[in-house]
Parts: C-alpha cells; sequence; structure tokens
C-alpha cells in the first residue's frame, strides 16, 4: 500500500497493454459471440484479456481488491481496488473497427486515482494519475480552450440512448454544435482528455466503463460528472468536456450542471 501513485500508474498501464496485446489475438478473427444478461456481446477475448489484467494483479498486490466486468468482485471491501474493463466497445472490437479501448482504474477509498485507456489496435494510450497529470504516449494531454458549442465537436455512443434520456436536449445539442460524431465508448472521452474533441456523453455508463475516465479528464483539465452533475464514477452516466464548456453544454442538454467542490 506504499507504492507512489506514479508507481501505480506505471504498473496499471503495463497491465493494460499486456491485456490488449492479449485482445489483439483475437482480433478479426473468427469469433464466437455471446451475449450477456443485459443484452450486451461478450466474446473469448474479453474473458481472457480480464483473466490476464486479474492474475498480474493479484500477483503484485495480493490484498487489494479487483472489480471487472467479466469475472466480478474479489475482496471488493479492501481500502485499494482495481476496476477492470478488458474491452470496452466490444461491438465494435467484434465488427473489427479498432475504437475499442481497454481500462484500468484504481480507487482508493472510493477515489479514482488512477486512470489508463489502452487502444491496442492503435498502439495508444491515454493515462492520468490524480495530482500527476494526464499524458497521452508519454506527452502531456490537455483539454480543449474551445468556449462555445457552435464551435464544438461534440461526441455519443449511442444517439438513440441520448434521444430517450432528453431528446429535446439533445436534438439542441446536436443542431448547435459544429461537428457530431458518434466516435463512442472510451475512444470519445480520450479524444476530449486530448484536446481533439470538446464533449463526450454517455447517458449510459458502468462502473468499470466510467472508473478510468474520471482521473483521465480531470487531470487533463477537463470535468467529468454524471448527468445529475455529481464528479463521480460511481453513477450510472458521463459527461466528459473542457472546463470552458462544462455548464453551458450540460445546460442546453438538460442535465445538471457541474456540481461545486466542497
Amino acid at each position: 500500500m506504499y507504492e507512489t501513485r506514479q508507481q501505480l500508474l506505471e504498473f496499471a498501464l503495463d497491465v493494460a497493454r499486456r491485456a490488449g496485446d492479449r485482445t489483439l489475438l483475437h482480433f478479426r478473427g473468427d469469433l464466437q459471440v455471446e451475449s450477456k444478461a443485459d443484452a450486451s456481446p461478450v466474446t473469448i477475448a474479453d474473458r481472457d484479456a480480464e483473466q490476464l489484467a486479474r492474475e498480474l494483479i493479484s500477483e503484485r498486490f495480493p490484498d487489494d481488491g479487483i472489480v471487472g466486468e467479466e469475472f466480478g468482485r474479489h475482496n471488493p471491501e479492501a481500502p485499494r481496488r482495481w476496476i477492470l474493463d478488458p474491452i470496452d466497445g466490444t461491438r465494435s472490437f467484434v465488427q473489427g473497427v479498432p475504437l475499442y479501448g481497454v481500462l484500468v482504474a484504481v480507487e482508493e477509498d472510493r477515489e479514482a486515482i488512477i486512470g489508463v485507456i489502452h487502444f491496442p489496435a492503435l498502439d495508444e494510450s491515454v493515462y492520468a494519475a490524480a495530482g500527476e497529470g494526464c499524458w497521452c504516449d508519454g506527452a502531456p494531454a490537455r483539454v480543449s480552450e474551445v468556449a462555445s458549442v457552435p464551435d464544438a465537436v461534440v461526441l455519443c455512443t449511442n444517439a438513440e440512448e441520448l434521444e430517450q434520456r432528453s431528446a429535446a436536449g439533445w436534438n439542441t445539442v446536436r443542431h448547435r454544435a459544429r461537428m457530431v460524431r458518434t466516435w463512442g465508448d472510451c475512444y470519445g472521452h480520450a479524444l476530449v482528455a486530448t484536446g481533439r474533441a470538446e464533449a463526450m456523453i454517455d447517458p449510459v455508463l458502468a462502473h468499470w466503463d466510467a472508473a478510468a475516465l474520471k482521473p483521465v479528464i480531470e487531470e487533463a483539465g477537463g470535468v467529468f460528472t454524471d448527468w445529475g452533475g455529481a464528479a463521480t464514477q460511481l453513477s450510472d452516466s458521463g459527461i466528459a468536456t473542457n472546463r470552458r464548456l462544462a455548464t453551458e453544454l450540460r445546460r442546453l442538454l438538460g442535465a445538471a450542471p457541474p456540481q461545486a467542490t466542497p
């Protein structure tokens, strides 16, 4: 429990890269796709990658907890736990689209302090540690300075889900924004963190989706909240923006503004 955050980040990045290499063994191969209880797809690649990540973490940090999308919880009440999504964007993965990512996060006392977003098929990684900044393949990463929605690139994973949650708000945003694209899942959040887009809207997120995103966006100078405006990875939704657009975009969308930090 005495590793520095920089050391934890380096290890998390290594875990993500090694798990990502495991996914590449199956990428664009002959995959059998199964449906989970929530109708989301899963493949042997998801399971193999998470199993490897769990083994690496347990070997080095046997007392830590692990929460993963495919294999559930191990020692979840531990003060420090690792949050894993072995393939974020499985639908992209099974279509042979290289925009899927491996997510590895570390929480201490339920605060997300480490986040890694690794794109195996692109050989690109965006990662951060609380208080240490955000990085993209060794170079500092920062959100953009775009200050108005008409100048903004706005992203989402699934437009239908946005319409179900806030049809009027989503129509307002998509008609005012300079560009709207469905570069979804964690890839959209990485684009915000690196200044290549201004907003990424996910009305449906799981814990293992959001845990790595929050420190990455925040350390890049952005704002990550749920639909209710809370800066948390422990909710059911996520909106990532640069800081200058944070309040305006959420207002137009019909979501709550960012809550003030105590």
